[in-house]
């Protein structure tokens, strides 16, 4: 049999745990509701928040490797761009040598055409001098290869730099270009291997373009992928946490009633002095 006391109300106790138990489950939905994430601190589940820190760091130092990679794409197309350039012009150097090769021309004509020439020499020059992004280019001759970030972990993606000007096309730089018809027909074959090498070496810059762009896709979706791996492992579940919120304050309030019951059993005690 229960034993009735006005100084110990065991059915009051139970009660106020029970509610206390609630209460502690509603703050953590409430919580949970509040950040979007159902391990917001190492004290909700040490192991959990550990590794999703560490993985949101990897994810984040991506970043840095994403912007190097795209540094190189910049310095690439601009090398490219120049080389497009150079190409047209090596083109139009083999046509003034091939009007200057014509022995029918008087003086000033050849005269003209060999200034043409040079001319367009010269701005092969400075179309490969001024093939720079942030300073640094792969077309001047200045390098041999520059190295760029490839990995969190520092490793690289390297790309071979490719001269593009008159040394690096086999050309030379002396004034007059040709003294003569002949020598004129001579800068023919010269200007044709130029062309080749230019257009072999726009080729091979052209492949690690397309390599960086390939690394860079794969960086991209790596990060994603990362970050949507950090989400499984600390985000809540905003429906299931909405649903169980009703079912906790619903809880509450019955606990609270039922609190307020077992504080009113000690008065019952009272009738039996009347």
């Amino acid at each position: 049999m229960a034993l009735n006391s006005i100084n110990t109300n065991s059915g009051a106790m139970i009660a106020l745990q029970n509610l206390n138990t609630t209460n502690s489950e509603l703050q953590t939905v409430q919580q949970r509701i509040n950040t979007g994430k159902k391990v917001g601190s190492a004290k909700d589940n040490g192991a959990i928040w550990a590794m999703s820190k560490n993985q949101s760091a990897t994810a984040s130092s991506l970043n840095a490797v994403k912007d190097s990679l795209q540094r190189g794409q910049s310095t690439i197309d601009v090398a490219l761009a120049a080389g497009d350039t150079i190409t047209d012009l090596l083109g139009k150097m083999k046509e003034k040598a091939l009007a200057a090769s014509d022995t029918s021309l008087n003086t000033a004509s050849f005269n003209a055409l060999n200034a043409d020439f040079v001319s367009l020499r010269d701005q092969i020059s400075k179309a490969a001098a001024n093939a720079k992004f942030n300073g640094i280019s792969i077309a001047d001759g200045s390098t041999n290869s520059l190295t760029f970030l490839a990995n969190t972990d520092g490793t690289g993606f390297t790309v071979k730099a490719q001269s593009l000007t008159l040394a690096g096309l086999g050309l030379d730089t002396t004034t007059p270009a040709f003294a003569s018809a002949s020598a004129a027909k001579a800068m023919i074959s010269k200007i044709d291997t130029a062309i080749g090498t230019a257009t072999n070496k726009l080729a091979t810059l052209g492949t690690s373009s397309t390599g960086l762009d390939t690394h860079l896709t794969f960086v991209g979706k790596l990060q994603d992928s990362l970050v949507a791996g950090v989400g499984n492992l600390v985000d809540a579940d905003l429906a299931k946490e909405s649903a169980k919120l009703q079912s906790l304050q619903t809880k509450q309030q019955l606990g609270v009633q039922a609190l307020s019951i077992a504080n009113q059993s000690s008065s019952s005690i009272l009738s039996l002095f009347r």
